[in-house]
């Protein structure tokens, strides 16, 4: 008896954390995939999230563009997704990959939503990177059937935070975020300020207008979860634009 009531506690516990890290994110879900950017995913660099250079921001080749119904005019930018292919075998390769969303793909009206328009609305739809896609599915099929689902992200080291424009525009890109990977809201705090929340300007760049320059910076995130991190005095006083810190992780 004392064995199976230690069972059932450990049971208890593990159920309890797998809930707590995947059981916000949703079950699984059908969409498909398909490539771009060519063998070294130099083709994916830059993108509608703003993050730029993927393999110094530490994304890597394991990075998709959303298609609209996913992309939440980038809301969704840093969310991670685990895929699986679910077609035929002979196009398939098995297992899963994890990805980040890292840019768009963009819909294209001309073509009928099951030839060519991919991307079109409502389809859910992963343009992955070629490293990526390969992972999973064989290069000569080109496309193929997916099953998905939303996953905590795990991330190296810190949430980053990029300051560029110039004084009473600053323009702050966030990066390398774990736990549910979208920004939602971004606030700042000066060592002679309050704090401020930030607009979204593109991407996953939050512009403040107000002059911050010569203090101190922290930054307050939430993500889509609800869930809020505080990383006090990430910028020394004598940040300068251009540069990248780093915070707290989820």
């Amino acid at each position: 008896m004392a064995f199976s009531l230690a069972s059932l506690t450990l049971f208890m516990i593990w159920g309890i954390s797998f809930c707590g890290v995947f059981g916000e994110y949703g079950g699984w879900e059908s969409a498909h995939a398909t490539f771009y950017g060519g063998g070294d995913a130099s083709g994916t660099m830059g993108g509608a999230c703003g993050y730029g250079n993927l393999y110094s921001q530490g994304y890597g080749t394991n990075t998709a563009a959303l298609s609209t119904a996913l992309f939440n005019n980038g809301l969704t930018c840093g969310a991670c997704y685990e895929l699986t292919c679910s077609g035929e075998r002979r196009w398939c390769n098995p297992g899963t990959i994890t990805v980040t969303a890292t840019n768009f793909c963009p819909p294209n009206p001309s073509l009928p939503n099951d030839n060519g328009g991919w991307c079109n609305p409502p389809r859910q739809h992963f343009d992955l990177a070629e490293p990526a896609y390969l992972q999973i599915a064989q290069y000569r099929a080109g496309i193929v059937p997916v099953s998905f689902r939303r996953v905590p992200c795990v991330k190296k080291g810190g949430i980053r935070f990029t300051i560029n424009g110039h004084s009473y525009f600053n323009l702050v890109l966030v990066t390398n975020v774990g736990g549910a990977g979208d920004i939602h809201s971004v606030a700042v705090k000066g060592s002679r300020t309050g704090w401020q929340q930030l607009s979204r300007n593109w991407g996953q760049n939050w512009q403040s207008n107000a002059f911050l320059n010569g203090q101190a910076l922290s930054f307050q995130v939430t993500t889509s979860d609800g869930r809020t991190l505080t990383s006090f005095n990430v910028a020394p006083a004598g940040w300068q634009f251009g540069q990248t810190f780093e915070g707290g992780q989820f």
